[in-house]
């Protein structure tokens, strides 16, 4: 029975740290932006690199 409690004090002080946490995030602006990660798959600024391309087969002459 003395487990039962020291598990539900442990898992309040964890939902009660979380909850600090978000409200900390939330105060901080970190949900702010709603525009720019809808729109960043739109625009392809990396630069292809010649590791990325297939190599050619060498031929046997």
């Amino acid at each position: 029975m003395e487990v039962i409690f020291l598990l539900i004090a442990i898992s309040l002080i964890l939902a009660v740290t979380f909850l600090y946490l978000f409200f900390k995030a939330m105060k901080g602006g970190q949900f702010e932006d709603d525009y720019t990660p809808s729109i960043r798959i739109l625009f392809d600024n990396h630069k292809k690199s010649t590791k990325d391309q297939p190599t050619k087969p060498k031929s046997y002459e």
